[in-house]
Protein backbone atom coordinates (compact mmCIF):
# COMPACT_ATOMS: atom_id res chain seq x y z
CA UNK A 1 0.00 0.00 0.00
CA UNK A 2 1.17 3.54 -0.82
CA UNK A 3 -0.03 6.41 1.35
CA UNK A 4 -0.07 10.13 0.60
CA UNK A 5 -1.39 13.11 2.52
CA UNK A 6 -2.81 16.31 1.05
CA UNK A 7 -2.82 19.44 3.19
CA UNK A 8 -6.05 21.42 2.95
CA UNK A 9 -7.45 24.65 4.35
CA UNK A 10 -11.04 23.49 3.81
CA UNK A 11 -13.04 23.75 7.09
CA UNK A 12 -14.57 20.53 8.49
CA UNK A 13 -18.07 21.81 7.66
CA UNK A 14 -17.21 21.45 3.96
CA UNK A 15 -15.57 17.99 4.06
CA UNK A 16 -18.65 16.18 2.68
CA UNK A 17 -19.01 18.74 -0.11
CA UNK A 18 -15.31 18.31 -0.94
CA UNK A 19 -15.82 14.54 -1.23
CA UNK A 20 -18.72 15.11 -3.63
CA UNK A 21 -16.56 17.51 -5.63
CA UNK A 22 -13.74 14.94 -6.00
CA UNK A 23 -16.22 12.31 -7.13
CA UNK A 24 -17.99 14.59 -9.60
CA UNK A 25 -15.07 16.53 -11.11
CA UNK A 26 -12.32 13.92 -11.00
CA UNK A 27 -13.63 10.36 -10.83
CA UNK A 28 -16.81 10.74 -12.92
CA UNK A 29 -14.99 12.88 -15.50
CA UNK A 30 -12.69 9.91 -16.30
CA UNK A 31 -15.12 6.99 -16.81
CA UNK A 32 -12.63 5.20 -19.06
CA UNK A 33 -10.05 5.05 -16.25
CA UNK A 34 -12.05 4.72 -13.02
CA UNK A 35 -14.69 2.15 -11.99
CA UNK A 36 -16.32 0.64 -8.89
CA UNK A 37 -16.91 3.95 -7.10
CA UNK A 38 -18.18 3.94 -3.51
CA UNK A 39 -18.83 6.92 -1.24
CA UNK A 40 -19.72 6.83 2.44
CA UNK A 41 -18.39 7.23 5.97
CA UNK A 42 -15.70 5.11 7.59
CA UNK A 43 -15.15 5.69 11.32
CA UNK A 44 -16.92 9.06 11.01
CA UNK A 45 -14.58 10.14 8.18
CA UNK A 46 -16.10 10.95 4.75
CA UNK A 47 -14.53 8.41 2.39
CA UNK A 48 -14.44 7.83 -1.36
CA UNK A 49 -13.06 4.65 -2.94
CA UNK A 50 -12.64 3.73 -6.61
CA UNK A 51 -10.46 1.57 -8.87
CA UNK A 52 -8.08 2.85 -11.55
CA UNK A 53 -7.24 0.66 -14.58
CA UNK A 54 -4.55 0.86 -17.21
CA UNK A 55 -5.64 0.88 -20.86
CA UNK A 56 -4.90 -2.83 -21.41
CA UNK A 57 -6.44 -3.88 -18.06
CA UNK A 58 -3.16 -5.56 -17.09
CA UNK A 59 -3.23 -4.03 -13.61
CA UNK A 60 -5.34 -1.82 -11.41
CA UNK A 61 -5.04 0.37 -8.32
CA UNK A 62 -7.62 0.48 -5.54
CA UNK A 63 -7.77 4.04 -4.24
CA UNK A 64 -9.31 5.30 -1.01
CA UNK A 65 -9.62 9.01 -0.20
CA UNK A 66 -10.36 9.94 3.41
CA UNK A 67 -11.35 13.60 3.71
CA UNK A 68 -10.00 14.88 7.00
CA UNK A 69 -7.19 17.27 7.90
CA UNK A 70 -4.85 16.41 6.29
CA UNK A 71 -6.58 14.35 3.59
CA UNK A 72 -5.32 10.77 3.51
CA UNK A 73 -4.97 8.94 0.18
CA UNK A 74 -4.32 5.17 0.24
CA UNK A 75 -3.46 3.27 -2.96
CA UNK A 76 -3.22 -0.51 -3.26
CA UNK A 77 -1.69 -1.59 -6.61
CA UNK A 78 -2.64 -5.06 -7.84
CA UNK A 79 0.95 -5.72 -8.99
CA UNK A 80 4.37 -4.47 -8.07
CA UNK A 81 4.98 -3.53 -11.71
CA UNK A 82 2.52 -0.63 -11.56
CA UNK A 83 4.66 2.39 -12.57
CA UNK A 84 5.43 4.72 -9.70
CA UNK A 85 4.84 7.76 -11.91
CA UNK A 86 1.23 6.61 -12.48
CA UNK A 87 0.64 6.47 -8.73
CA UNK A 88 2.21 9.89 -8.21
CA UNK A 89 0.25 11.32 -11.15
CA UNK A 90 -3.07 10.21 -9.61
CA UNK A 91 -2.07 11.73 -6.28
CA UNK A 92 -1.08 15.03 -7.96
CA UNK A 93 -4.36 15.14 -9.86
CA UNK A 94 -6.28 14.53 -6.63
CA UNK A 95 -4.29 17.34 -4.98
CA UNK A 96 -5.12 19.68 -7.87
CA UNK A 97 -8.82 18.78 -7.52
CA UNK A 98 -8.62 19.70 -3.82
CA UNK A 99 -7.02 23.03 -4.79
CA UNK A 100 -9.87 23.68 -7.22
CA UNK A 101 -12.38 23.12 -4.43
CA UNK A 102 -10.38 25.38 -2.12
CA UNK A 103 -10.62 28.09 -4.78
CA UNK A 104 -14.37 27.58 -4.85
CA UNK A 105 -14.56 27.89 -1.06
CA UNK A 106 -12.22 30.87 -1.15
CA UNK A 107 -14.72 32.72 -3.31
CA UNK A 108 -17.22 32.67 -0.44
CA UNK A 109 -14.74 33.24 2.40
CA UNK A 110 -14.36 36.44 4.38
CA UNK A 111 -10.71 37.33 4.90
CA UNK A 112 -9.52 39.70 7.59
CA UNK A 113 -5.86 40.68 7.88
CA UNK A 114 -4.14 43.06 10.27
CA UNK A 115 -0.69 44.39 10.94
CA UNK A 116 -0.45 45.79 14.44
CA UNK A 117 -0.46 49.56 14.60
CA UNK A 118 -1.20 49.95 10.89
CA UNK A 119 -4.24 51.17 8.99
CA UNK A 120 -7.19 48.81 8.57
CA UNK A 121 -7.40 47.80 4.90
CA UNK A 122 -10.00 45.38 3.46
CA UNK A 123 -8.76 42.39 1.49
CA UNK A 124 -9.38 42.28 -2.23
CA UNK A 125 -9.88 39.48 -4.69
CA UNK A 126 -8.10 39.75 -8.07
CA UNK A 127 -9.12 42.91 -9.94
CA UNK A 128 -7.75 44.62 -13.03
CA UNK A 129 -5.27 46.49 -10.84
CA UNK A 130 -4.17 43.43 -8.87
CA UNK A 131 -3.86 41.36 -12.06
CA UNK A 132 -1.55 44.04 -13.43
CA UNK A 133 0.40 43.86 -10.18
CA UNK A 134 0.61 40.10 -10.61
CA UNK A 135 2.03 40.50 -14.10
CA UNK A 136 4.63 42.84 -12.64
CA UNK A 137 5.51 40.18 -10.03
CA UNK A 138 5.85 37.49 -12.67
CA UNK A 139 8.09 39.65 -14.81
CA UNK A 140 10.33 40.79 -11.93
CA UNK A 141 10.43 44.35 -13.36
CA UNK A 142 10.81 43.07 -16.93
CA UNK A 143 7.47 44.71 -17.85
CA UNK A 144 8.89 48.12 -16.94
CA UNK A 145 11.89 47.41 -19.15
CA UNK A 146 9.56 46.44 -21.99
CA UNK A 147 7.62 49.70 -21.61
CA UNK A 148 10.85 51.66 -21.79
CA UNK A 149 11.83 49.82 -24.98
CA UNK A 150 8.51 50.81 -26.57
CA UNK A 151 9.07 54.43 -25.51
CA UNK A 152 12.62 54.25 -26.84
CA UNK A 153 11.41 53.04 -30.24
CA UNK A 154 8.83 55.82 -30.45
CA UNK A 155 11.33 58.48 -29.42
CA UNK A 156 13.95 57.12 -31.83
CA UNK A 157 11.71 58.11 -34.74
CA UNK A 158 11.68 61.71 -33.42
CA UNK A 159 15.02 62.16 -31.68
CA UNK A 160 17.25 59.78 -33.55
CA UNK A 161 20.36 58.76 -31.63
CA UNK A 162 19.34 60.89 -28.62
CA UNK A 163 16.58 58.36 -27.98
CA UNK A 164 19.26 55.77 -27.20
CA UNK A 165 20.58 57.99 -24.41
CA UNK A 166 17.04 58.39 -23.08
CA UNK A 167 16.50 54.62 -23.17
CA UNK A 168 19.67 53.77 -21.25
CA UNK A 169 19.02 56.48 -18.65
CA UNK A 170 15.41 55.42 -18.14
CA UNK A 171 16.40 51.78 -17.77
CA UNK A 172 19.22 52.55 -15.39
CA UNK A 173 17.11 54.80 -13.17
CA UNK A 174 14.38 52.15 -13.14
CA UNK A 175 16.86 49.58 -11.84
CA UNK A 176 18.24 51.96 -9.21
CA UNK A 177 14.82 52.79 -7.74
CA UNK A 178 13.07 49.47 -8.39
CA UNK A 179 13.19 48.60 -4.68
CA UNK A 180 11.47 51.88 -3.80
CA UNK A 181 8.81 51.35 -6.48
CA UNK A 182 7.90 47.90 -5.18
CA UNK A 183 8.07 49.07 -1.54
CA UNK A 184 5.40 51.68 -2.29
CA UNK A 185 3.14 49.12 -3.95
CA UNK A 186 2.48 47.39 -0.64
CA UNK A 187 -0.21 48.27 1.88
CA UNK A 188 1.73 47.53 5.08
CA UNK A 189 5.39 47.76 6.01
CA UNK A 190 6.86 44.97 8.13
CA UNK A 191 9.86 45.45 10.42
CA UNK A 192 11.28 44.13 13.69
CA UNK A 193 8.88 46.32 15.70
CA UNK A 194 5.81 45.15 13.74
CA UNK A 195 6.74 41.64 12.60
CA UNK A 196 3.35 39.92 12.55
CA UNK A 197 0.53 39.61 10.07
CA UNK A 198 -2.70 38.40 11.69
CA UNK A 199 -5.12 36.44 9.52
CA UNK A 200 -8.72 35.47 10.17
CA UNK A 201 -10.78 33.45 7.68
CA UNK A 202 -14.49 32.84 7.96
CA UNK A 203 -16.15 30.50 5.48
CA UNK A 204 -19.71 31.48 4.62
CA UNK A 205 -22.25 29.23 2.87
CA UNK A 206 -22.85 30.42 -0.71
CA UNK A 207 -26.30 31.89 -0.05
CA UNK A 208 -25.06 33.72 3.06
CA UNK A 209 -22.07 35.08 1.15
CA UNK A 210 -24.28 36.52 -1.60
CA UNK A 211 -26.40 38.17 1.07
CA UNK A 212 -23.28 39.49 2.81
CA UNK A 213 -22.01 41.09 -0.40
CA UNK A 214 -25.34 42.83 -0.93
CA UNK A 215 -25.54 44.19 2.61
CA UNK A 216 -21.95 45.13 3.44
CA UNK A 217 -19.90 47.69 1.59
CA UNK A 218 -16.18 48.46 1.95
CA UNK A 219 -16.67 50.94 4.80
CA UNK A 220 -18.72 48.48 6.84
CA UNK A 221 -16.13 45.73 6.39
CA UNK A 222 -13.43 48.13 7.58
CA UNK A 223 -15.57 48.93 10.61
CA UNK A 224 -16.01 45.22 11.38
CA UNK A 225 -12.24 44.72 11.18
CA UNK A 226 -11.63 47.63 13.55
CA UNK A 227 -14.10 46.22 16.06
CA UNK A 228 -12.63 42.71 15.90
CA UNK A 229 -9.13 44.16 16.23
CA UNK A 230 -10.11 46.22 19.30
CA UNK A 231 -11.52 43.11 21.02
CA UNK A 232 -8.60 40.83 20.18
CA UNK A 233 -5.13 41.86 18.99
CA UNK A 234 -5.18 45.34 20.52
CA UNK A 235 -5.63 43.80 23.99
CA UNK A 236 -3.30 40.85 23.44
CA UNK A 237 -5.98 38.23 22.63
CA UNK A 238 -6.20 35.90 19.66
CA UNK A 239 -9.51 36.10 17.75
CA UNK A 240 -11.94 33.35 18.74
CA UNK A 241 -15.41 32.66 17.47
CA UNK A 242 -16.77 34.02 20.74
CA UNK A 243 -14.92 37.34 20.46
CA UNK A 244 -15.36 37.72 16.71
CA UNK A 245 -18.93 36.46 17.05
CA UNK A 246 -19.83 39.46 19.19
CA UNK A 247 -18.92 41.68 16.25
CA UNK A 248 -20.52 39.36 13.68
CA UNK A 249 -23.82 39.23 15.59
CA UNK A 250 -23.82 43.00 15.88
CA UNK A 251 -23.68 43.16 12.08
CA UNK A 252 -26.35 40.55 11.54
CA UNK A 253 -24.80 37.08 11.15
CA UNK A 254 -23.75 34.24 13.40
CA UNK A 255 -20.25 32.84 13.94
CA UNK A 256 -19.85 29.06 13.75
CA UNK A 257 -16.53 27.82 15.25
CA UNK A 258 -15.99 25.14 12.57
CA UNK A 259 -16.12 27.79 9.86
CA UNK A 260 -13.47 30.06 11.36
CA UNK A 261 -9.70 29.69 11.07
CA UNK A 262 -7.03 32.09 12.20
CA UNK A 263 -3.26 32.30 12.32
CA UNK A 264 -0.47 34.65 13.22
CA UNK A 265 2.49 34.84 10.83
CA UNK A 266 5.83 36.29 11.88
CA UNK A 267 6.65 37.63 8.42
CA UNK A 268 9.75 39.50 9.56
CA UNK A 269 11.26 36.39 11.15
CA UNK A 270 10.66 34.32 8.01
CA UNK A 271 12.41 36.89 5.82
CA UNK A 272 15.17 37.40 8.42
CA UNK A 273 15.93 33.67 8.58
CA UNK A 274 16.05 33.47 4.77
CA UNK A 275 18.40 36.47 4.61
CA UNK A 276 20.63 34.89 7.27
CA UNK A 277 20.79 31.66 5.26
CA UNK A 278 21.98 33.63 2.25
CA UNK A 279 24.31 35.77 4.41
CA UNK A 280 22.55 38.93 3.15
CA UNK A 281 21.20 42.06 4.85
CA UNK A 282 17.50 41.89 5.73
CA UNK A 283 15.63 43.56 2.85
CA UNK A 284 12.74 45.94 3.36
CA UNK A 285 9.47 44.05 3.61
CA UNK A 286 6.04 45.16 2.44
CA UNK A 287 2.67 43.37 2.35
CA UNK A 288 0.14 43.74 -0.47
CA UNK A 289 -3.31 42.93 0.90
CA UNK A 290 -4.60 40.96 -2.07
CA UNK A 291 -5.67 37.34 -2.36
CA UNK A 292 -3.31 36.72 -5.28
CA UNK A 293 -0.70 34.30 -3.90
CA UNK A 294 2.67 35.74 -4.83
CA UNK A 295 5.95 37.30 -3.75
CA UNK A 296 8.50 39.50 -5.49
CA UNK A 297 12.00 40.75 -4.81
CA UNK A 298 13.79 43.57 -6.54
CA UNK A 299 16.52 46.13 -6.06
CA UNK A 300 19.89 46.97 -7.62
CA UNK A 301 21.90 45.23 -4.88
CA UNK A 302 21.48 43.18 -1.69
CA UNK A 303 21.90 46.41 0.30
CA UNK A 304 19.03 48.04 -1.57
CA UNK A 305 16.41 45.31 -1.92
CA UNK A 306 12.70 44.97 -1.19
CA UNK A 307 10.60 41.85 -0.67
CA UNK A 308 6.88 42.16 -1.40
CA UNK A 309 4.56 39.42 -0.12
CA UNK A 310 0.82 39.14 -0.68
CA UNK A 311 -1.74 38.19 1.93
CA UNK A 312 -2.90 35.45 -0.44
CA UNK A 313 0.50 33.75 -0.25
CA UNK A 314 0.38 33.74 3.55
CA UNK A 315 -3.17 32.35 3.48
CA UNK A 316 -2.38 29.43 1.16
CA UNK A 317 1.05 28.36 2.40
CA UNK A 318 2.46 27.12 5.69
CA UNK A 319 5.35 29.01 7.24
CA UNK A 320 7.99 26.55 5.97
CA UNK A 321 6.58 26.87 2.44
CA UNK A 322 6.63 30.67 2.67
CA UNK A 323 10.23 30.38 3.92
CA UNK A 324 11.21 28.45 0.79
CA UNK A 325 9.41 30.89 -1.52
CA UNK A 326 11.28 33.74 0.16
CA UNK A 327 14.42 31.67 -0.40
CA UNK A 328 13.64 31.81 -4.14
CA UNK A 329 13.25 35.59 -3.92
CA UNK A 330 16.51 35.92 -1.96
CA UNK A 331 18.10 33.99 -4.83
CA UNK A 332 17.09 36.86 -7.11
CA UNK A 333 18.64 39.34 -4.65
CA UNK A 334 21.83 37.29 -4.26
CA UNK A 335 22.19 36.90 -8.01
CA UNK A 336 21.48 40.62 -8.66
CA UNK A 337 18.93 39.52 -11.24
CA UNK A 338 17.42 42.99 -11.85
CA UNK A 339 20.83 44.08 -13.13
CA UNK A 340 21.08 40.99 -15.33
CA UNK A 341 17.64 41.73 -16.76
CA UNK A 342 18.71 45.32 -17.36
CA UNK A 343 21.72 44.03 -19.31
CA UNK A 344 19.54 41.67 -21.35
CA UNK A 345 17.15 44.46 -22.25
CA UNK A 346 19.98 46.81 -23.22
CA UNK A 347 21.47 44.07 -25.39
CA UNK A 348 18.11 43.35 -27.00
CA UNK A 349 17.47 47.02 -27.73
CA UNK A 350 20.99 47.52 -29.12
CA UNK A 351 20.57 44.56 -31.49
CA UNK A 352 17.23 45.95 -32.57
CA UNK A 353 18.80 49.30 -33.49
CA UNK A 354 21.57 47.59 -35.51
CA UNK A 355 19.13 45.63 -37.71
CA UNK A 356 17.80 46.95 -41.05
CA UNK A 357 14.88 49.30 -40.50
CA UNK A 358 11.46 49.02 -42.09
CA UNK A 359 8.03 48.90 -40.47
CA UNK A 360 7.38 45.21 -41.16
CA UNK A 361 10.92 44.03 -40.49
CA UNK A 362 11.20 46.13 -37.32
CA UNK A 363 8.08 44.51 -35.91
CA UNK A 364 9.36 41.05 -36.84
CA UNK A 365 12.80 41.71 -35.33
CA UNK A 366 11.26 43.08 -32.16
CA UNK A 367 9.16 39.92 -31.65
CA UNK A 368 12.17 37.66 -32.22
CA UNK A 369 14.52 39.64 -29.98
CA UNK A 370 12.01 39.90 -27.13
CA UNK A 371 11.27 36.18 -27.35
CA UNK A 372 14.99 35.48 -26.99
CA UNK A 373 15.27 37.90 -24.06
CA UNK A 374 12.36 36.25 -22.24
CA UNK A 375 13.82 32.81 -22.89
CA UNK A 376 17.19 33.86 -21.47
CA UNK A 377 15.38 35.39 -18.46
CA UNK A 378 14.17 31.86 -17.65
CA UNK A 379 17.78 31.04 -16.71
CA UNK A 380 17.58 33.44 -13.77
CA UNK A 381 14.21 32.22 -12.52
CA UNK A 382 15.52 28.67 -12.69
CA UNK A 383 18.69 29.73 -10.89
CA UNK A 384 16.58 31.32 -8.13
CA UNK A 385 14.87 27.93 -7.62
CA UNK A 386 18.29 26.29 -7.48
CA UNK A 387 19.58 28.93 -5.06
CA UNK A 388 16.70 28.17 -2.70
CA UNK A 389 17.28 24.41 -3.00
CA UNK A 390 21.02 24.75 -2.27
CA UNK A 391 20.85 27.33 0.52
CA UNK A 392 17.53 26.51 2.21
CA UNK A 393 17.95 22.81 1.49
CA UNK A 394 14.27 21.88 1.01
CA UNK A 395 13.61 21.58 -2.76
CA UNK A 396 10.58 19.32 -2.24
CA UNK A 397 8.94 21.94 0.00
CA UNK A 398 9.48 24.62 -2.66
CA UNK A 399 8.01 22.24 -5.26
CA UNK A 400 4.89 21.77 -3.12
CA UNK A 401 4.61 25.54 -2.71
CA UNK A 402 4.67 25.99 -6.49
CA UNK A 403 2.06 23.25 -6.84
CA UNK A 404 -0.27 25.14 -4.47
CA UNK A 405 0.32 28.54 -6.04
CA UNK A 406 0.08 27.54 -9.72
CA UNK A 407 -2.18 24.49 -9.74
CA UNK A 408 -4.44 25.98 -12.44
CA UNK A 409 -1.48 26.48 -14.75
CA UNK A 410 -0.38 22.92 -14.00
CA UNK A 411 -3.72 21.65 -15.25
CA UNK A 412 -3.22 23.47 -18.55
CA UNK A 413 0.33 22.17 -18.84
CA UNK A 414 -0.89 18.57 -18.87
CA UNK A 415 -1.73 19.31 -22.50
CA UNK A 416 1.51 18.72 -24.50
CA UNK A 417 0.64 21.54 -26.92
CA UNK A 418 0.24 24.04 -24.09
CA UNK A 419 3.53 22.85 -22.59
CA UNK A 420 5.41 23.91 -25.70
CA UNK A 421 3.50 27.19 -25.85
CA UNK A 422 4.36 27.91 -22.22
CA UNK A 423 8.05 27.72 -23.12
CA UNK A 424 7.59 30.25 -25.92
CA UNK A 425 5.37 32.75 -24.09
CA UNK A 426 6.69 36.13 -22.99
CA UNK A 427 7.09 35.02 -19.41
CA UNK A 428 10.47 34.89 -17.65
CA UNK A 429 9.28 31.89 -15.62
CA UNK A 430 9.75 28.42 -17.13
CA UNK A 431 6.65 26.18 -17.15
CA UNK A 432 5.55 25.21 -13.65
CA UNK A 433 5.60 21.46 -14.38
CA UNK A 434 9.28 21.75 -15.35
CA UNK A 435 10.19 23.68 -12.18
CA UNK A 436 8.37 21.18 -9.94
CA UNK A 437 9.87 18.10 -11.61
CA UNK A 438 13.34 19.59 -11.41
CA UNK A 439 12.99 20.39 -7.72
CA UNK A 440 11.48 17.00 -6.85
CA UNK A 441 14.40 15.18 -8.51
CA UNK A 442 17.00 17.01 -6.43
CA UNK A 443 18.69 15.00 -3.71
CA UNK A 444 19.51 16.85 -0.51
CA UNK A 445 21.90 18.34 0.24
CA UNK A 446 21.88 19.92 -3.22
CA UNK A 447 25.43 20.48 -4.43
CA UNK A 448 26.01 22.47 -7.63
CA UNK A 449 29.17 24.43 -8.47
CA UNK A 450 27.92 26.77 -11.19
CA UNK A 451 24.27 27.58 -10.55
CA UNK A 452 23.64 29.72 -13.64
CA UNK A 453 25.37 27.30 -16.03
CA UNK A 454 23.48 24.35 -14.57
CA UNK A 455 20.20 26.27 -14.76
CA UNK A 456 20.81 27.17 -18.40
CA UNK A 457 21.49 23.50 -19.21
CA UNK A 458 18.29 22.48 -17.41
CA UNK A 459 16.20 25.07 -19.28
CA UNK A 460 17.53 23.95 -22.68
CA UNK A 461 16.92 20.32 -21.69
CA UNK A 462 13.36 21.05 -20.61
CA UNK A 463 12.65 22.97 -23.81
CA UNK A 464 14.00 20.16 -26.01
CA UNK A 465 11.85 17.62 -24.13
CA UNK A 466 8.74 19.70 -24.92
CA UNK A 467 9.40 19.73 -28.67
Amino acid sequence: MVTFTIETEVPPTDFSELLNFIQQYYVFSHPEAFRFTWKGTVENVPTLSFRAFDEQRLWWIDIEVKVQSPIRVEMRPSLEIVPRDIIESINNELADTVRLFEDKVRNTTLYFAWVEGKDIIPETMPSMKSRSLNRLFKSNMIIMYLISIALGIIMFSFLGSYAIIFFFLFQFVTVLISDKIVYRLGNWKIDSKNPYLHLLEYDLPKDHFDEFQEKYDRDRIVQMKKEIYSKTFSVGKEPTCQLAGEVFSKHGFKCEPDRMMGKKVNVYDIVRRAADKFNLPIPRITIANTMLPNAAATGPSPNHATILITTGLLVRLHDDEVFNVIGHEMGHVKGRDPLWLFGLMVLGYSLFLLLPSSTLLSFFYFIIIMSIVYFLAKFFETRADLYSAVVIGQPQVLAESLRKIAFRKLQLERNPQFRLLSWLMWDPHPPTYFRIRRLEKMKTPVQVRHLLIQSAKDVFGGFRAAL
